[in-house]
């Protein structure tokens, strides 16, 4: 059982930290989800999606721990705020936050942690560039999935839901904020490559 693991096959900046097991494995998954949980509570209020520090944890965890344990990661923090920890953005939790308006951007953060963290296995984050397109591509998925999801949720509100009303309350306002995040990325997690190798 111990030789049991949810590592990526090539390895990701969490392999770096010693020999592979399934506590080290479960360890990193349930912190990958506590930080997004703490991201999470970094807002600036807005409605109906609020901005918060969550997506760069949600790339970040996915890059970090490679496509199956970020993708575990995400579904073991939408499970527990499902099951009514106050782990959502604003202290938000249970069935109903996942039926609402930003329900689809917490299960596109599964898809895009999976993807960077894909992408990650393939080294795209050991170079500047390649981190910033993994992290612009794993923001894509979220709104791949978060944008349609809001669009029904505010036409069930009785609001407007065009893709001008809906890209309007959920893509255009984060834009810059995507952009900083995917920059801040791109700087950090070379960097970390690149000390963890003279440390080795």
């Amino acid at each position: 059982m111990s030789n049991i693991t949810f590592s990526a096959t090539r390895p990701v900046l969490v392999d770096r930290l010693g020999a592979r097991s399934i506590v080290k494995d479960i360890s990193f998954i349930a912190a990958g989800a506590a930080l997004t949980a703490g991201a999470a509570q970094i807002v600036i209020p807005m409605w109906p999606v609020p901005i918060t520090g969550q997506t760069f944890a949600v790339l970040f965890v996915g890059a970090t721990l490679g496509s199956l344990r970020g993708a575990l990661s995400m579904l073991l923090y939408v499970g527990l705020g499902v099951a009514g920890l106050p782990i959502f953005a604003e202290g938000g939790a249970g069935l109903a936050k996942v039926m609402g308006p930003t329900g689809g951007y917490l299960l596109g953060f599964v898809l895009a942690a999976a993807l960077v963290g894909w992408l990650a296995q393939l080294q795209w984050d050991r170079k500047v560039l390649g981190t910033i397109g993994a992290f612009l591509a794993g923001t894509a998925v979220i709104y791949a999935v978060g944008l349609p999801w809001l669009s029904v949720a505010l036409g069930q509100l009785g609001l407007p839901n065009d893709v001008n009303a809906t890209l309007q309350a959920g893509l255009y306002p984060f834009i810059p904020g995507d952009l900083l995040k995917a920059a801040v990325a791109g700087g950090l997690l070379p960097l970390i490559w690149k000390l963890s190798n003279r440390v080795k």
